[in-house]
């Protein structure tokens, strides 16, 4: 989802272009004709580019031109900060009454030599804009209204999967938990159980479902949980296990030295260990790591998450178990849930109709179900259900069904703003955690959040940001640690990432 994203930003230019053409800096500088050309002609522009937004996917060439004007706009405001950085040095000067009688014409306090400099950097962004806005009558682009606001938060988050939040996947736990309880086979100490699926299936919530009944905390005296993702490394992973089974995270150690320190821990257990998320395809590095964990009581367990059926093949003792899509019905259940306040469906059948459609294409994955519930959630408009069901994203090919398509649409769907700010959580690693109010304030340094008066509160402004991402399914693995003046402080710790 690695789009062109300019909107956000030329509202942002708009606005300053705006401020300057309506104070006196613009007339002091002499370049207040030129501010109102750029004004209009960024207006048109603008006019037009959330429909260049959602048609960049399909048009390599408009991808191009967002790119180029995004450019633009990021010299735009580099120019018009500097404006603001000279005038507030001038303010200073004029109040401290600092006369200065020597001035070196090329110093950058000159104001002469600004105002030319600042006047020609002006003409030549003018020029380039009147370009850009000259090639978009090519791309047969339309006039698109922002309607995507952050919406109010009606529902709670919570750090487990509890079994009634779960809808279809009884018979799966049933079998998950007759292989975790039953005992070993013959050939190996520890039973490693793989449980394969694509993205978006639900590997994770059936592993957290069997992992936090309540016969498997009888069965197991020791339960770990870790998160493995792309990097299969020994030393972060025996830095984790431990961490997850004593609390304390050993990162000044050396392998030896942490190997020495899970013995103990495994040695007379009978333990539980999910290895979630697992890419690595190395049976050498597999190898190296198992020899840690078969020192144990006899009958514990591992449980290997995965996309891959080589990597299951590598790991497990036992055959490997392929989760498969919900049925229709299972996937209709999840829709309701996240498209309608409870009972609301009653008073649509119409609604409903469409939704059979929507949830038909999507090939019984309960991620991409949940994610365009939760888009369609409160809206009783007949067309906005018809817009969905008729998206031209699903005539896009994709090699893993139509999970992509689905969270794209709910993508495109998202305000210019939220867009943004979720494109920047690609600079973390896959599964990174991170929680929300540090987010948050990166956020605000990179001045991605949207407010209309300086006095509002950003830092409330970005968690309802993050609550409306967490809404949309673009969040996942959310534990609520506690409640402050701002909401709720959440840790993150998977993210449907643009790059993925």
């Amino acid at each position: 989802m690695a789009e062109t994203i300019v909107s956000a930003i030329a509202e942002k230019v708009l606005g300053m272009l705006s401020s300057l053409a309506s104070s006196e800096m613009g007339l002091a500088w002499g370049v207040k004709n030129d501010v109102q050309e750029l004004i209009d002609t960024l207006t048109t522009i603008k006019a037009v580019l959330l429909d260049a937004e959602d048609k960049q996917i399909h048009n390599e060439k408009l991808k191009v031109w967002l790119g180029k004007l995004k450019e633009i706009c990021y010299d735009a405001e580099d120019v018009l900060d500097e404006i603001e950085v000279e005038d507030l040095r001038k303010q200073v000067v004029n109040r401290q009454g600092i006369t200065r009688k020597v001035c070196h014409f090329f110093s950058s306090s000159n104001p002469v030599a600004f105002r030319f400099t600042l006047g020609h950097e002006i003409k030549e962004i003018k020029k380039r804009l009147a370009k850009i806005a000259t090639d978009k009558d090519s791309f047969n682009l339309t006039e698109k209204v922002d309607s995507n606001h952050v919406i109010g938060w009606e529902r709670e988050t919570h750090s487990f999967v509890h079994a009634s939040d779960v809808i279809g996947r009884d018979k799966e736990k049933e079998k998950i938990m007759k292989l975790l309880l039953c005992p070993r086979d013959s050939h190996e100490i520890v039973s490693i159980i793989p449980i394969v699926g694509i993205g978006g299936l639900g590997k994770t919530t059936l592993a957290k479902l069997v992992y936090n009944d309540k016969m498997v905390d009888r069965y197991f005296t020791l339960k770990m949980w870790i998160c493995v993702s792309d990097e299969f490394i020994l030393k972060k992973l025996l830095i984790d296990i431990i961490e997850s089974a004593i609390g304390k995270k050993y990162v000044d150690k050396s392998i030896d030295q942490l190997q020495k320190i899970l013995h103990p821990i495994l040695i007379d257990k009978k333990y539980l260990l999910v290895l979630d998320d697992v890419w690595n395809e190395d049976y050498g590095k597999w190898v190296e790591l198992k020899n840690l964990l078969i020192e144990c009581v006899s009958e514990s367990k591992i449980i290997v998450t995965t996309r891959s059926d080589r990597v299951a093949s590598i790991m497990g003792t036992i055959p490997t178990y392929k989760l498969e899509g919900l049925s229709l019905d299972d996937c209709l259940l999840v829709f309701v849930k996240y498209a309608f306040k409870e009972g609301q469906e009653k008073q649509h059948p119409n609604l409903m109709e469409i939704g059979i459609e929507i949830v038909k294409k999507c090939g019984g994955v309960p991620l991409a179900v949940r994610a365009l519930g939760s888009l369609l959630y409160s809206s009783t408009s007949e067309q906005d259900w018809k817009n969905l069901r008729d998206n031209e994203i699903w005539k896009l090919d994709q090699k893993e069904n139509d999970t992509l398509n689905s969270l794209r649409i709910s993508y495109n769907h998202l305000s210019p703003h939220l867009k943004q700010c979720f494109l920047y959580c690609s600079i973390f690693p896959k599964d990174h955690p991170f929680d929300s109010i540090e987010l948050v304030k990166f956020w605000i340094v990179h001045g991605l959040l949207q407010y209309h008066n300086e006095n509002q509160d950003l830092e409330y402004i970005g968690m309802q940001y993050i609550k409306e991402l967490m809404l949309r399914s673009f969040f996942q693995d959310i534990d609520q640690i506690y409640e402050n003046m701002y909401g709720l402080k959440f840790m993150i710790s998977c993210m449907i990432l643009p790059h993925h």
